[in-house]
């Protein structure tokens, strides 16, 4: 086994999610001691996703017994879509708050961005699916209806499988 470390500049970079062959690891600041990042030796890809950045995609080459440090550099997305002045705000209290957060098939962050007194998403008006996942747990899908100055909370808590609960 080796070791995945990451360095960061920013606050969105250090929020970004991480998915290491393709199943979502958590986001990167939290991505250290007891939940560091531990992978056979052999060849990964990485994926660094977060709302309003190119996503940033790595193959690495992973040694045993040895540490490599991945600098996350992301890079605005031109092409991002942004709700307009007229957007919903949707306050979600997800458990666990290290799940991923989908809004219409894409990226919008962890749970914890988006719950609690100062935090929530904002959501164009119109129908949109919401997504929300974790290894470990069953993922959660709904369709919302969000109206134009909205304002609305949702309760979310996913539920261990059977593997991951040790049933």
């Amino acid at each position: 086994m080796g070791e995945v470390r990451f360095t960061t500049d920013t606050q969105d970079e250090r929020d970004a999610g991480v998915w290491i062959d393709g199943s979502y690891a958590g986001y990167v600041k939290e991505l250290k001691g007891d939940r560091k990042v531990m992978l056979p030796a052999g060849e990964h890809e990485l994926s660094i996703r977060q709302a309003g950045y190119k996503e940033l995609t790595k193959k690495i080459i992973v040694e045993p017994d040895q540490a490599q440090t991945i600098a996350v550099h992301l890079e605005q997305d031109s092409k991002a879509i942004f709700p307009g002045g007229d957007a919903a705000e949707l306050r979600l209290d997800i458990q666990p708050k290290r799940a991923a957060v989908y809004l219409d098939g894409g990226y919008m962050g962890h749970g914890g961005d988006f719950g609690g007194r100062f935090h929530s998403m904002l959501v164009a008006p119109g129908k949109h699916q919401l997504k929300v996942e974790l290894e470990g747990y069953q993922s959660y899908q709904t369709e919302i209806t969000a109206g134009a100055n909205q304002k609305s909370r949702m309760s979310i808590v996913l539920q261990k499988t059977d593997a991951a609960s040790g049933k």
